[in-house]
């Protein structure tokens, strides 16, 4: 059904995109470059690299949605074929992505796959916005496409980069070295991958098994030896802190924040997209790791 579905939308968006096949619109009459992320984390980034010299569209906005289910629209790829730069995350998350751009190439468009810019191919954790290291990257990957795309911006567009990494981000750089510090070591539990990256950029000790992680992550049944070994975890507060991802609560999610908190274990949550949709990438990470701070202050007294 979904294979049809993709295909009823590459025939309609055909029909609207034939104007674009002669190349993006240029930017000689000062309009700003036009921009498409498949997911608004990496549309909030862009946007704010690109201040007024970029329009950026987020496809995955909605906080309800779940992007490794998503299914596209006529509308999406009309938006595609009209963007002169497209952000796709890749590593297998949003594969309906590609196909919608293969379906209406365009000439002189830019495509930044994020998991050909950090090295991450498919099969591996495609979560890469939770990677502080990997969101640096892909922050040069897109200026460095913007001063592709209208050069005679480059300055500004540099001046945008360095705003951002010392104000915008000042922030959510202080909360991460600040739990590296404090709370390297300290073991927890997360219900899926999209926290691995997180959890080892701060130092701390995942120990949940990483195929229960990437069952969970790809809406595959978690094994019962897997299930058993977070049960004796939560039944012997072998973690300090248990982590779930609350857009994607599955029963057996549900039940194991439910032994946590049974157990007294602080539970603190996590979420694919911004939350709430208007939020800007850093602030809803901010938000997130200051829960996190709290609760591992909670747990270990520190």
């Amino acid at each position: 059904m979904r294979r049809i579905l993709l295909l009823a939308v590459l025939g309609l968006a055909a029909l609207g995109a034939a104007s674009a096949l002669a190349g993006p619109r240029s930017t000689s009459g000062g309009g700003p470059l036009q921009v498409v992320a498949a997911e608004n984390f990496w549309g909030s980034i862009a946007a704010q690299l690109g201040g007024d010299r970029v329009h950026v569209t987020s496809v995955i906005s909605n906080p309800a949605t779940d992007p490794h289910d998503y299914e596209p629209t006529a509308v999406d790829a009309r938006t595609l074929a009209g963007a002169q730069l497209v952000i796709v995350n890749g590593i297998g998350y949003d594969p309906w992505a590609p196909k919608l751009l293969a379906g209406n190439p365009v000439s002189g468009r830019l495509v930044l796959t994020v998991g050909d810019v950090v090295g991450i191919k498919a099969g591996g954790n495609p979560h890469r916005w939770y990677s502080p290291a990997n969101v640096q990257q892909v922050i040069d990957a897109i200026v460095a496409d913007y001063a592709r795309l209208d050069p005679k911006d480059s300055a500004y567009f540099d001046r945008q980069r360095a705003s951002f990494e010392t104000k915008g981000l000042a922030a959510y750089k202080a909360e991460i070295a600040a739990i590296r510090k404090r709370y390297a070591g300290v073991p927890v539990g997360a219900s899926e991958s999209i926290f691995a990256p997180l959890a080892q950029a701060l130092g701390l000790r995942l120990v949940t098994p990483a195929s229960f992680l990437e069952a969970i992550s790809e809406g595959t049944e978690p094994t019962a030896k897997d299930v058993s070994t977070i049960d004796a975890q939560i039944a012997r507060r072998q973690i300090e802190v248990w982590v779930f991802n609350s857009q994607n609560s599955t029963p057996d999610v549900q039940r194991l924040t439910s032994a946590a908190r049974a157990k007294g274990i602080p539970v603190t949550t996590i979420t694919e997209t911004l939350t709430p949709a208007t939020a800007t990438f850093q602030a809803w990470q901010v938000a997130q790791l200051r829960a996190l701070r709290a609760a591992l202050a909670r747990a270990t007294g520190r």
